[in-house]
């Protein structure tokens, strides 16, 4: 190992474990490491500028288009629909309410494109009733906090989007199509477990809905659903690129959230304010992450990891697994961006060159990073879960052991069955 690259572990992990934001630690791994190489303007100025070249790219624009759709969603009543459009679905089903919270979570994270907009959206109105009719608050709150993830694989999703950046050869619209069957097959067998635990402790039994009641629901639902047909429809249609179908979201969104009547001319500055805010966080994540990946890529670190990879196995499945469990510890203390763009240059090469999809790659990191989101240290989307619950971490954990396994088994699925993320793109001609 180069003095660089040992210099660039120890700095990430003493600034991590000091608490640092994440995109800090990136960004300053990246320039001590250069200062190894060189003094300190030309070490400097090398990393302002991987930053920001690392941004110039439209596709990105697409980010910042869809964080402003969710928060307007977030903040519009949409989440209170949907959660009414489920109940009447599947709310009569054993566990009912627990179904329903998994099924709005898909539902309002493939609107919103984001896991913890889904999580705090869903987990707001679902968690009082879910604690009124004899739900745990860990179970609550680890139902919530699992299927809050599956929207970042059911389109529009944000992290796809990065993905296609660090890829270089993945479309956007291809990737979406791609994670439909995969955040559905995940977001199913989480209802299975959720169904199963409910009954086997006697959480809430279901309630019946009448037909008409449930037609009623659907009918104050459909404008909302509609957006994800107007945006993904677009998109393969060729009618709109990502980045203009994320602009259009944003106009549907307003004009949905004001027909509601939920959001009125004066608190947009509020939202705009807070879509900047998160905006800058995950641009700022995006620019250390490639600075960082660039860095990697200069010290030859792809190179030395694929031989390395290759001289343990040539065997494609033992590879997989192999990724698949660095992953899954990357994802316990790095938020999902940064790893996408940190390991795709590092993983991506050794696959392809073993015969894998890039796209079904694209789908099986997701599909493994998301499971971090929902596990400590670092896990966002359980802290944020937890949060609006107002229930502490650890009594989460236990809980959310039977879910885990659930969101393994969907990864394993969609680890050796590429079809699971591959028949839809290339039904569609992607």
């Amino acid at each position: 190992m180069s003095t660089a690259i040992l210099v660039l572990i120890v700095t990430f992990v003493i600034l991590l474990l000091l608490d640092v934001p994440v995109a800090f630690c990136l960004g300053m791994a990246t320039l001590t490491t250069m200062l190894v190489a060189g003094d300190f303007v030309p070490a400097a100025s090398t990393t302002a500028q991987r930053i920001a070249a690392g941004l110039d790219s439209f596709t990105l624009l697409a980010i910042p288009f869809f964080i402003l759709a969710g928060h307007l969603m977030g903040r519009g009543g949409i989440a209170r629909r949907l959660i009414a459009f489920a109940r009447a679905l599947i709310g009569a089903l054993p566990g009912g309410l627990a179904l329903v919270n998994i099924i709005a979570c898909m539902l309002f994270g493939s609107i919103s494109g984001s896991g913890i907009a889904a999580a705090a959206a869903i987990g707001t109105v679902m968690h009082p009733k879910m604690l009124e009719v004899g739900y745990s608050p860990g179970f609550s709150t680890a139902v919530n906090v699992s299927s809050a993830t599956t929207g970042l694989l059911i389109p529009p999703s944000n992290v796809l989007i990065v993905y296609s950046l660090a890829s270089g050869t993945v479309s956007v619209a291809a990737l979406f199509i791609a994670g439909y069957l995969p955040g559905i097959l995940i977001g199913g067998l989480l209802m299975v477990v959720a169904a199963f635990v409910a009954h086997k402790k006697g959480y809430g039994q279901g309630e019946r809905v009448r037909l008409g009641e449930a037609l009623r629901q659907f009918v104050r639902a459909f404008p909302s659903l509609t957006l994800v047909v107007v945006v993904i429809g677009g998109i393969v249609a060729g009618i709109f690129t990502a980045t203009e179908a994320a602009a259009i979201a944003v106009l549907y969104a307003l004009a949905l959230v004001l027909i509601y009547r939920e959001v009125r001319l004066k608190d947009l500055p509020d939202i705009l304010l807070g879509s900047v805010t998160t905006t800058a966080v995950v641009m700022l994540l995006i620019g250390t992450s490639l600075a960082l990946s660039w860095v990697l890529s200069f010290e030859d670190i792809p190179q030395t990891i694929a031989g390395t990879l290759v001289s343990l196995s040539e065997n494609k499945i033992v590879v997989l697994l192999i990724i698949n469990v660095l992953l899954l510890i990357v994802g316990t203390f790095m938020d999902m961006t940064p790893a996408i763009l940190i390991f795709t240059p590092i993983f991506l090469p050794v696959v392809v060159g073993l015969g894998v999809d890039p796209l079904h790659f694209g789908i099986l990191m997701v599909a493994n990073l998301c499971i971090g989101l929902c596990t400590p240290p670092v896990g966002t989307i359980l802290f944020a879960g937890a949060g609006v619950a107002n229930v502490p971490v650890q009594s989460i954990i236990r809980p959310l052991v039977p879910l885990y396994v659930a969101m393994l088994v969907g990864l394993v699925l969609i680890t050796f069955v590429p079809a699971i993320s591959t028949v839809l793109p290339q039904l569609f001609g992607l």
